[in-house]
């Protein structure tokens, strides 16, 4: 079966949808339209008999909209304020187009502790298959408010990267970033003409990094290099990848059907899912 196909069967999907997927470009507030499509979709995914977990970006840049902070915040405090307030107006919104469909909703909060740290990560885990089998959809995002550089965990930087761990953690089967760009390059398209789209990565070594370091990534909050080292961590727990232009949100439709969008990255599945 051709590796594209096997996409249709994949039962536990998270999906991510960064910053620029669900914002209108020119203000930065939410694109009601594009959410409530993005919502439409999940729904349909989920009588499909799909379990879906979002991870959703846009805390910060809601939050700095409503507090009429116009430049990104350099000083952590505001940065967390702002994460604080957006992340409840930014829940608000999900939970009233999910309600449209009489679907609940969870606002699941992670600091990089929460997964990464033994003692955390099982009850991190339970909740997750809880709320799955209560056949809630759990939105994620990482709980910017209180998340700080400490030395033991560190935050996770960027939700691309958290997306990966989640995935690791609930043993998804696929994880779809939809983000600002189309998928990998072997080098920037925008500098060089002759750069070719890649479609498909079977594994990933040390010329693919390079590549992708290469490939766009000043684009968004983490680049093409922070969605190759998120494909390494899911990859390897067993779930394929796919990253995809969030310009076109039913590109997830389109994903689904086993359609060559974006680029896939393929799962290692002889390495097994030891995440516990």
């Amino acid at each position: 079966m051709e590796q594209r196909e096997t996409i249709k069967s994949k039962k536990r999907i998270v999906i991510k949808v960064g910053t620029t997927t669900i914002t209108h470009k020119e203000t930065g507030n939410i694109d009601l339209e594009k959410l409530e499509k993005f919502v439409r979709i999940l729904i349909n995914l989920r009588n499909k008999g799909k379990e879906v977990i979002v991870v959703s970006s846009g805390a910060v840049g809601i939050g700095r909209q409503v507090l009429g902070i116009w430049e990104r915040p350099e000083e952590s405090a505001i940065k967390q304020a702002c994460a604080a307030v957006g992340q409840g107006r930014m829940m608000m919104m999900y939970e009233k187009l999910f309600a449209e469909y009489d679907q609940l909703t969870a606002q699941v909060l992670l600091t990089k502790e929460s997964i990464m740290s033994k003692e955390c990560r099982q009850d991190a885990r339970n909740t997750f298959e809880e709320l799955l089998r209560m056949n809630v959809v759990p939105i994620v995002n990482e709980n910017d408010a209180i998340s700080v550089e400490e030395e033991t965990y560190g935050n996770f930087g960027d939700n691309d990267t958290m997306a990966a761990h989640v995935a690791r953690l609930v043993e998804a089967d696929l994880l779809i970033l939809m983000s600002d760009i189309e998928g990998l390059y072997t080098d920037d398209p925008r500098k060089n003409p002759n750069a070719r789209f890649v479609h498909t990565v079977r594994y990933i070594d040390e010329k693919l990094e390079r590549m992708g370091k290469g490939a766009g990534s000043a684009m968004g909050t983490g680049g093409m290099a922070t969605k190759i080292e998120a494909a390494k961590v899911a990859t390897k727990s067993g779930a394929d990848m796919v990253i995809a232009n969030g310009a076109n949100i039913c590109a997830i439709n389109d994903i689904m059907a086993g359609k060559k969008i974006g680029t896939l990255f393929m799962a290692e599945r002889e390495n097994g899912r030891k995440i516990i």
